[in-house]
């Protein structure tokens, strides 16, 4: 039987809106944080990638997946992560512009396209990871509780 398209966007589990949303919140808060405390930190040169970021978000979103949350959630929360490096980089990495003008870079369309394509690529990714590495951690429970009875 092949789930429903909601199930697969939003997952199975029976958790409201604002319990969807804590694990991006948190994801976006927890980079920023990292970033700008230097636990995380970029080489230098043209960042396509926030490698840190990146690997921040598909590891919350992969768990995620585990636990049957669905694609969207994945997206959201990459997306989430991906941009609390570009909140650190544009409102604490640039600080001889003005507020307003840092704040405006943040919010740049072209920039928030781009992390929106990454999330997508990567979210999916991830999503497939933890929903495959679900599907294996009950086949291998199916199997020890059949050997287990038998």
């Amino acid at each position: 039987m092949s789930p429903s398209l909601r199930t697969v966007l939003i997952g199975s589990n029976e958790r409201g809106p604002l319990r969807r949303l804590l694990p991006a919140a948190l994801c976006f808060l927890g980079v920023f944080v990292g970033y700008a405390v230097g636990v995380f930190e970029i080489p230098g040169g043209v960042v396509f990638l926030p490698w840190d970021a990146a690997v921040a978000g598909v590891l919350v979103a992969a768990a995620l997946a585990h636990r049957g949350d669905g694609l969207a959630v994945a997206w959201v929360v990459v997306y989430a992560s991906l941009l609390g490096y570009s909140a650190d980089h544009y409102l604490l990495g640039l600080p001889g512009r003005p507020l307003l003008e840092r704040v405006a870079a943040l919010l740049g369309v072209d920039g928030l396209v781009y992390l929106g394509v990454q999330a997508l690529v990567l979210g999916t990714l991830a999503w497939i990871g933890g929903t495959v590495a679900a599907r294996v951690a009950a086949t291998v429970r199916d199997r020890r509780s059949t050997t287990d009875r038998g």
